[in-house]
């Protein structure tokens, strides 16, 4: 409606920038024009070049280097973190959606940034203290002798939590399947309350008159069509 647009694109999550899709987001990009660009996931920091941003923080950073370089005005596209565990919470226990959050982000840096053990155990560390922050799971876990803990009253393979397989996030698996226990049931309830918030975040932006451009993991895509397609009709 009126001069608002949205250009939305399903990513796959990269840190590869020979990846053809970072051509494809630039030509996009390029062609759009927005005056706004979301990204998916935390503010983490970007590099100085395009390649190096994207070996550091993937598809989200890219949206937030070419943003940086061109001056465009640069939103997240995430609910609050607080928010998303308290709705988290209405069903599984402090203890698990601690444990689903860390586990999740040592896989991702284990897979897409190769950490070594010894890097891992650091970076969570540091993710142990921020998360403090957050009300009812900032009570549990909050050092590595916790988190090894913890871990282990839950699985006994893979042998460490800084193993914990990828599959375990998969929001379109079950528990059951991977081995997660609980973690693609907590996955599948972040997805939907992260669906609806970035959906009403874009048409908001979209009937501001904006000029949307975002980048998204692929799979909240199709899900969040329809109710943008009814919101912006």
């Amino acid at each position: 409606p009126g001069k608002g647009r949205l250009y939305y694109f399903p990513a796959g999550h990269s840190a590869d920038p020979a990846d053809p899709q970072f051509s494809e987001i630039e030509k996009a990009w390029t062609r759009v024009k927005p005056t706004v660009a979301f990204y998916e996931g935390p503010n983490r920091p970007i590099a100085a070049t395009r390649d190096e941003t994207i070996k550091l923080t993937g598809e989200s950073g890219f949206v937030r280097f070419l943003a940086t370089r061109d001056g465009i005005e640069i939103a997240r596209l995430e609910p609050s973190p607080q928010d998303e565990a308290n709705f988290i919470m209405q069903k599984f226990s402090a203890e698990q959606v601690k444990l689903f959050y860390v586990l999740r982000e040592a896989a991702r840096l284990r897979e897409r940034r190769k950490l070594s053990e010894a890097e891992l155990r650091a970076a969570i560390a540091e993710l142990l203290k921020r998360a403090s922050q957050i009300q009812g799971i900032g009570s549990t876990i909050n050092n590595l002798d916790e988190l090894d803990a913890a871990y282990r009253r839950y699985w006994k393979t893979p042998e460490h939590w800084w193993q914990a397989p990828m599959a375990w996030f998969d929001p379109l698996n079950s528990s059951s399947k991977t081995g997660g226990i609980f973690t693609n049931e907590i996955n599948q309830m972040s997805s939907e309350y992260r669906n609806r918030h970035m959906y009403e975040v874009l048409a908001k932006a979209v009937l501001e008159g904006k000029t949307v451009f975002a980048v998204v993991g692929g799979n909240h895509v199709p899900l969040q069509e329809p109710a943008l397609r009814c919101a912006l009709k």
